[in-house]
């Protein structure tokens, strides 16, 4: 069930380079069926923005982003000219040996240069929406299309707050740029866990991640705290290469609460969909309260008590504490893998 999201997506961006072979149809190709042109579309349309995506020769396409930006350009039309013109020769013969298109073998599958034009601009309008998608998040930008927010909205959401712990320390050895690019690498991991979960990034905060969920969608299955095991996994099975790439493998400390908060649309130029409210403050002093504690990941008990942990997750409970800004005490619980022999601890190492 995970894979939906991804699934629907691909279905609406088909449906789309479909349409646009169709438009090009009747607006330029009246001899042919509709269905001509959309079929052209999809094997024009989808190798490059499956390329695009890295979903075919990610390699390739990984190493051309690194080239300066002349080259990347050069490449990059090369290679869009290479991927369409294939499905053009591909679609032309298909439809040829079907006896639909009557022209030349050279007719029907060499592309002409008006429909490549067509072709990649149609592409760039999918790339750049799903860009802008990607970059305020699919929950952010579906709020900011729908104005969703344009008044303040009181909802229940969990937040996740993710830390890195000693990333002082390793800049301090390392260096900044190094510390950012670990950064990086290490964000870069929580993505495919936060997208299978349904969660959103929201923030990035000096060495933190903030992760969110409407409340009813994160409770179900347990997948803000899925999200999370899911993400210390991953970064437990690539051990090697956080050591050989980084020199260790980064440890993490973790923050889970929910409750009411209220959420607005604010900005003139900028718009950015923030949320206010003690819920938020908690969470950060919850993930502040594990290095106090040393343990690795805690949840308030009011969130804990909302939810059905997965059999492989245990819960210590650790009593009633006060947090920084809060007049009220908080009841805070500590998960852990049941694998594990001891709850998770870290070695404490307080940054500067």
């Amino acid at each position: 069930m995970a894979g939906l999201p991804s699934l629907f997506r691909w279905v609406l961006i088909t449906a789309f380079v479909a349409a646009t072979g169709v438009a090009y149809n009747l607006l330029f190709s009246r001899g042919s069926p509709p269905y001509v042109g959309a079929v052209f579309a999809l094997f024009c349309g989808l190798p490059l923005l499956a390329f695009e995506r890295r979903l075919f020769l990610p390699r390739l396409n990984r190493w051309m982003h690194g080239l300066p930006t002349l080259a990347f350009l050069v490449l990059a039309v090369a290679i869009d000219f290479a991927l369409i013109g294939a499905g053009f020769a591909v679609a032309g013969v298909l439809f040829k040996s079907l006896g639909v298109l009557k022209g030349s073998w050279s007719e029907v599958a060499l592309l002409p240069a008006d429909i490549f034009l067509y072709a990649i601009a149609m592409a760039a309008i999918v790339i750049f929406v799903v860009r802008v998608r990607e970059l305020l998040g699919r929950d952010v930008f579906l709020s900011l299309i729908t104005s969703r927010y344009r008044n303040p909205v009181r909802e229940e959401r969990i937040f996740l707050f993710i830390d890195l712990a000693g990333s002082t320390a390793f800049a301090e050895e390392h260096g900044d740029l190094r510390a950012q690019q670990l950064l990086g690498s290490l964000f870069g991991a929580f993505a495919e866990p936060v997208r299978r979960h349904r969660g959103a990034i929201d923030d990035y905060i000096g060495d933190a991640a903030i992760i969110t969920w409407p409340l009813s969608r994160g409770v179900k299955d347990a997948r803000c705290v899925r999200c999370l095991f899911d993400i210390l996994a991953d970064i437990d099975a690539n051990a090697d290469h956080w050591r050989k790439t980084y020199g260790h493998v980064p440890q993490l400390r973790a923050a889970l609460h929910g409750g009411d908060i209220i959420t607005a649309e604010i900005g003139v130029d900028h718009h950015k969909i923030t949320y206010f409210g003690d819920t938020v403050n908690t969470t950060a002093r919850l993930e502040a309260l594990t290095k106090t504690l040393e343990r690795q990941v805690l949840i308030s008990s009011d969130l804990a008590g909302r939810l059905t942990l997965p059999s492989d997750i245990v819960a210590d409970d650790l009593g009633e504490h006060a947090v920084k800004g809060r007049g009220q005490t908080i009841g805070v619980m500590a998960l852990s893998r049941l694998r594990a022999k001891a709850p998770l601890r870290l070695v404490a190492n307080r940054r500067a």
